[in-house]
């Protein structure tokens, strides 16, 4: 097979090619032609989630350590 981009000679069941890297086949989904990919409220509500996590590890940690220096 031929790469129809940059012309090299690939292996018939390639799924990209070696010398360029691009696909040998059209992509089965489309990504939506305008707008974000993703809702800008789940980040929102995944940073506050770490935040408390972060919270929680060090509470639990300084509490190991009043526990275990007393």
């Amino acid at each position: 097979m031929i790469c129809r981009h940059c012309g090299t000679e690939i292996a018939d069941k390639a799924i990209i090619c070696y010398r360029c890297g691009r696909a040998t086949t059209d992509p089965r989904i489309t990504p939506p032609d305008e707008g974000p990919l993703f809702d800008g409220r789940a980040r929102g509500r995944s940073r506050v989630f770490v935040i408390l996590v972060v919270v929680a590890v060090v509470a639990a940690a300084l509490v190991a350590l009043w526990v275990l220096g007393a």
